[in-house]
């Protein structure tokens, strides 16, 4: 096996697939990349038997042939040759040679028949939808996944596949974060699947964004996303996902609408002073304003008073001020609408013109 390429050109490859592979392996073989050049491609696939990534580039002066070569300790050397360089990785017995002008470094390998595929994904569904859209969904919700939580099936998002929309929905049981995305020619397809954390860590690395249209293929136990450049596998969670729709406050009447940057500054300013542990504020809602207040086991306090349009009046509520935080991050537009019902029951945080992406947080008690 061998062939040559610039360095740029390498790296981009190797950085996608790289992060796949963990830093201790049961195996030997997964701290390799299955390196494999066939009819001038080169493809590297990284795995941890759970997400495995696969990612393709063309190649010239390429001998076809395949290894498995150590994956930090390439990624590390090509990242650190200088830019602009011509490298040519070529493989004699149970060694691969990496040249790059006075360059040269020999690594160990291993045989590729030991490198572990993962199962065909026969899909059960299918559906295109832009890199865009889901790169956007991503973002909006992942950040409310639980983590290590015992209620497995909540460290993972929810890949909510409806007849034309596909929704992405994460909860840690103490908010919940919604996101939905239109999908050209979506044939009555419904499933519901749950994507583990480093899957949806990995696909978040993943997407660049831009108008190519990405195809998700479902299979019974695995989810497989499809680039030109780049094939994302992932094992799914076995487990049933709440009933996130009956956890969307219904009923929220009474509305605040707000600018999005001035809420979040007067928030990171009042929770300065806030109990490290809970990390608690209080917002209370008269016509016109806002006001927060925080105060923590040393007697300090801080009160912030906003602007807002609203005519609420006397209505005061406890939050997690990071909660509260996190979901004005994942908000776009300048102007958001806080819909709150009363002292113990959930808020929902929305853009003031649409409810395409919805935030509940829980009520904390103050």
């Amino acid at each position: 096996m061998r062939f040559s390429l610039q360095r740029e050109v390498f790296l981009k490859p190797l950085a996608q697939v790289v992060n796949v592979v963990e830093r201790r392996q049961t195996l030997p073989v997964l701290a390799n990349l299955l390196v494999q050049v066939q009819g001038g491609q080169l493809s590297l696939t990284g795995t941890d038997l759970e997400v495995e990534m696969v990612a393709r580039q063309a190649v010239d002066e390429a001998q076809d042939g395949e290894t498995t070569i150590p994956a930090r300790k390439l990624f590390e050397i090509v990242r650190a040759l200088p830019d602009g360089s011509r490298v040519t990785v070529s493989q004699s017995g149970d060694k691969v040679t990496v040249q790059a002008g006075r360059s040269r470094f020999t690594l160990a390998t291993l045989p590729a028949h030991d490198f572990p595929s993962v199962d065909e994904v026969e899909a059960t569904e299918r559906v295109q939808v832009p890199e865009a859209a889901l790169k956007e969904l991503i973002e909006r919700t992942a950040f409310a996944m639980a983590q290590q939580d015992v209620r497995y099936y909540l460290n993972g998002l929810l890949f909510d596949l409806r007849e034309q929309a596909l929704r992405c929905v994460a909860t840690d049981g103490h908010r919940l974060a919604l996101c939905e995305s239109g999908l050209d020619g979506g044939r009555g397809t419904k499933r519901q699947i749950i994507v583990p954390r480093k899957g949806v860590q990995e696909l978040q690395r993943l997407l660049e964004g831009g108008d190519r249209i990405l195809e998700l293929e479902v299979g019974r136990s695995h989810i497989r996303v499809k680039r030109d450049d780049v094939t994302f596998t992932s094992k799914l969670i076995d487990g049933r996902f709440p009933d996130y729709e009956a956890v969307i406050p219904i009923g929220a009447e009474r509305e605040v609408r707000i600018g999005r940057e001035t809420l979040r500054a007067a928030l990171q300013r009042a929770a300065i002073l806030s109990n490290e542990k809970y990390r608690g504020v209080r917002i209370e809602v008269s016509p016109g304003q806002l006001r927060i207040s925080a105060h923590n086991p040393e007697q300090e306090e801080a009160q912030e008073e906003v602007e807002a349009e609203t005519r609420v009046d006397g209505l005061a509520i406890g939050f997690n001020v990071n909660y509260l935080l996190d979901a004005l991050t994942a908000l776009r537009e300048e102007q958001v609408v806080l819909q709150l019902r009363d002292a113990n029951s959930s808020a929902l945080v929305r853009e003031a013109s649409s409810e395409r992406c919805r935030h509940v947080v829980m009520p904390l008690r103050l």
